[in-house]
């Protein structure tokens, strides 16, 4: 089999992931790495085996252009990729507005569906094997989750040029969990109430109620203020129940009653680039671009996840007041401008 070649766009922390992900893959392989800063390129390509390039001269023959750059140019950065000919997966947040969401997605469908959100936690194991013992629990009436854990002590995400807090940016995974387990059901309104402190520039604590036209109501809790950090959602239907739980310890539960789930060996080097998605994430994503399919996880479900973002910030500004989605809000103002500004 043909291996996909791979281009990543930054070099921090998430893209070493990607890396390690393509690593353990077999028939994915990082050609090229891209990076403001030249020094942090030429260490990743150097651990990942491939060669550092200026982020103008990307794909640089690759398949595949992995974004994992700050929000504010994950747009222009995948626009670029795809009209040089590659396929594009970009990380989360999609974009910091929605009007460069907006661009994104028409470039998209203009080539056929070429770009990927990056939603890992879609991926993990516990959570494709929830979705598929959902399908036989019927509609979701219940529905909370909560993801806490410390402050990033690395990037960006505490400044306001990021463009949101821990709403934004840790938020992105459980609102994307949420409408994936609640579909067919479609969110029609949301409320927030967010938090901040006196010492970061953006939200760290966010209580946000989504609303569908099922009629559930799902409770998101998001903070940056947990010293152990907590990853977890159950749902209730009028067949049975589902709990899943990525942290501290991961469990998934249907009706009380424990599904096991696939063991990793002891000697794997990274066991949570498997258990958190990342490389199913990037394989599932490989063979769709492959075969000319647009992927579950596109730019319009990326857009939709900060739709709702967008009028959660909304609502916060006005202390919870329910906002209807789709958001009919201000397209060119980030989520964090929509709650301050």
């Amino acid at each position: 089999m043909a291996r996909t070649t791979i281009a990543l766009a930054g070099a921090g922390m998430i893209a070493s992931v990607h890396s390690l992900a393509a690593y353990l893959a077999g028939d994915l392989e990082v050609t090229a790495v891209a990076a403001r800063t030249v020094a942090n390129a030429e260490k990743l390509a150097a651990q990942s085996r491939a060669r550092a390039v200026r982020p103008d001269e990307l794909p640089s023959g690759a398949d595949l252009v992995v974004v994992c750059t700050p929000p504010a140019t994950h747009v222009d950065m995948a626009i670029a990729a795809l009209q040089a000919g590659a396929a594009v997966v970009v990380e989360k947040p999609l974009a910091t507005t929605l009007d460069d969401a907006d661009r994104l997605v028409d470039a998209a469908a203009a080539t056929g569906g070429r770009v990927a959100y990056a939603e890992n936690l879609a991926f993990a194991p516990a959570f494709t094997a929830a979705r598929h013992h959902a399908a036989s629990l019927g509609p979701v009436h219940h529905l909370d989750t909560h993801v806490l854990s410390e402050r990033p002590t690395w990037g960006g995400f505490l400044h306001a040029d990021w463009g949101g807090g821990a709403l934004f940016d840790l938020g992105a995974h459980p609102i994307a969990l949420a409408l994936l387990l609640a579909a067919p059901a479609r969110p029609v309104s949301v409320s927030c109430r967010l938090h901040g402190a006196n010492d970061i520039e953006v939200d760290d604590l966010a209580e946000v109620t989504l609303s569908f036209d099922s009629g559930l109501h799902a409770s998101i809790e998001v903070s940056w203020r947990s010293p152990a950090a907590v990853w977890d959602l159950q749902t209730a239907s009028a067949d049975g129940t589902l709990r899943i739980e990525l942290l501290p310890e991961l469990v998934l539960e249907v009706s009380g009653e424990p599904v096991a789930l696939p063991t990793v060996d002891p000697a794997h080097p990274a066991p949570q680039i498997s258990q958190f998605g990342y490389l199913d994430q990037l394989e599932s994503f490989a063979a769709d671009f492959a075969a000319g399919r647009e992927p579950e996880m596109s730019a319009a479900f990326g857009r939709g996840v900060l739709d709702i973002i967008c009028g959660a910030y909304a609502s916060a500004r006005h202390h919870g007041r329910v906002e209807a989605l789709p958001f009919t809000g201000r397209r060119d103002r980030t989520p964090l401008q929509l709650w301050r500004d």
